[in-house]
């Protein structure tokens, strides 16, 4: 005799038999790319805190995200104007150190072969001679 209205074990709160659910990453719920779980595992497992709320991480990885798709926006612009088809280290540092908010960002970084940005000393340049004098030899 047994009872009919228990389910079987292991059916994960649903009726025995019932069709599984496509499960719904809080990636998905919070419409981001990067992944909260993994970036909340991080969290945890870095001892940044000893306790990390369920918003945090899905903080975290929109602030990521957000900064991310600036860098890359930026850096494919750069390629598009260097007549190129693919986003090097060169790209991202030029988009980094010609904006403001990224280069006060990212002010003690080094970008691995990213090179240094273009630019001669307003010395070294030769001297403009005026109008006036080169008219009248």
């Amino acid at each position: 005799m047994e009872a009919t209205g228990k389910a079987k074990k292991g059916a994960a709160g649903r009726k025995a038999g019932g069709p599984r659910r496509k499960a719904i990453t809080r990636s998905i719920r919070a419409g981001l790319q990067f992944p909260v779980g993994r970036i909340g595992g991080h969290l945890k497992n870095g001892r940044y805190a000893k306790r990390v709320g369920t918003g945090t991480p899905v903080y975290l990885a929109a602030v990521l995200e957000y900064l991310a798709v600036g860098v890359l926006e930026l850096a494919g612009n750069a390629t598009r104007d260097n007549k190129k088809n693919r986003i090097n280290p060169r790209h991202v540092l030029l988009v980094i150190r010609n904006d403001d908010e990224l280069g006060k960002f990212l002010v003690g970084v080094t970008n691995a072969h990213g090179g240094v940005l273009p630019k001669i000393n307003l010395v070294l340049l030769p001297k403009k001679t005026t109008a006036k004098e080169s008219k009248s030899p």
